[in-house]
């Protein structure tokens, strides 16, 4: 039979994107954020919706579905993780916290038992495994019949040149799926892979030939800091008069990505919603003076080339492109997720 999917805290689209190169439909999408819009339905090409999840009934999922039978259904879904990611003791204590953000994953829930499709998935960081939320998430599919899998998936191995571990949960009315099988694990692709053939920019311009191709501009104290560093260095390298004065305390040491470049051969460093700004990780350009543009982070995020970004004639906003960004789920471990739910359902 067909299968059809319907992801929920779509965001731009990321995994609906993987998906939908595995020959998956995507009949929706669902987030909170309207600027996701554009690049959801035009790469997609599926219905984006702007709503909070808190207030979608399961009803609605349903009629997008349409009739049982006719398809196998798969519901998926990636809940924004900025309360896992910022784990600590205080986060622990309050594992019932009247914060929405921690009742994301519950109202996910709450959808599978409303809409009871044939197959669920799940991505997220890997602390959340560490929660009471996610044991309660496991409980609830179990006992609506649910066979459920997890584990750690790590994107290297699978296409993404980005260090980057994540947790994918797969639930299933037919047995449980198994964790989708590595693809790049003796030869991970590299950041010169996937951005060494672009035009050279300096910080503050672009590319003539591609808007998103733009990097921050920098004041002259950072250009001085970034042409101190070396490939794969960071704020080590610099002299004295460079440093800030946090560098010189002693939980300054800890900080050792700080104003850092990447490495050519190698991934690069997770990409957050940060990742403009040199001085909030390993951003800098492994050779050119600046940080990384908009097009090499989303490459990064193995966002493919013709994967568009911005409506024709509006103007780049960087703070919200890396959001975007920086929130995805990186395409090739979309695709991953996508053959291990394909060829469950084949078996």
């Amino acid at each position: 039979m067909k299968i059809s999917a319907i992801d929920v805290f779509c965001g731009i689209g990321g995994l609906s994107y993987g998906f939908k190169q595995e020959g998956i439909e995507i009949l929706a999408g669902f987030d909170s954020d309207p600027s996701c819009r554009f690049a959801f339905e035009t790469n997609v090409e599926a219905d984006f919706h702007s709503v909070d999840v808190s207030k979608l009934e399961g009803g609605s999922l349903k009629k997008l579905f349409g009739p049982k039978g006719d398809r196998y259904r798969v519901l998926i879904g990636c809940a924004p993780c900025q309360p896992f990611s910022t784990y600590t003791k205080r986060y622990r204590k309050k594992a019932n916290s009247s914060d929405g953000r921690w009742q994301l994953l519950n109202e996910f829930s709450r959808l599978v038992r409303e809409t009871r499709p044939h197959v669920v998935s799940m991505e997220n960081v890997p602390r959340l495994v560490s929660h009471k939320v996610f044991g309660q998430f496991v409980r609830n599919l179990e006992e609506l019949g649910y066979h459920v899998s997890y584990g750690k998936l790590r994107a290297e191995r699978f296409g993404v040149p980005q260090w980057r571990t994540r947790l994918v949960l797969f639930a299933s009315l037919f047995g449980r799926i198994q964790l989708p099988r590595e693809t790049h694990k003796d030869r991970p692709r590299t950041v010169r892979d996937a951005i060494g053939s672009l035009p050279t920019i300096r910080a503050g311009e672009g590319s003539a030939r591609d808007r998103i191709h733009v990097g921050r501009n920098l004041t002259p104290q950072n250009l001085k800091r970034i042409k101190a560093t070396k490939e794969g260095g960071s704020w080590k390298d610099w002299d004295p008069e460079l440093q800030l004065r946090c560098h010189k305390k002693a939980k300054g040491k800890s900080f050792r990505s700080v104003y850092g470049r990447m490495r050519w051969d190698e991934p690069s460093p997770v990409i957050t919603t940060q990742c403009l700004g040199i001085g909030n990780g390993r951003f800098g350009h492994p050779s050119q003076d600046r940080g990384i543009s908009i097009r090499e982070a989303a490459l990064l995020q193995s966002f493919p080339k013709k994967f568009k970004f911005v409506e024709p004639g509006e103007p780049i906003n960087g703070v919200r492109l890396a959001r975007q960004i920086g929130n995805a789920v990186p395409v090739r471990l979309g695709r991953a997720i996508a053959r291990a739910i394909k060829e469950h359902l084949a078996a």
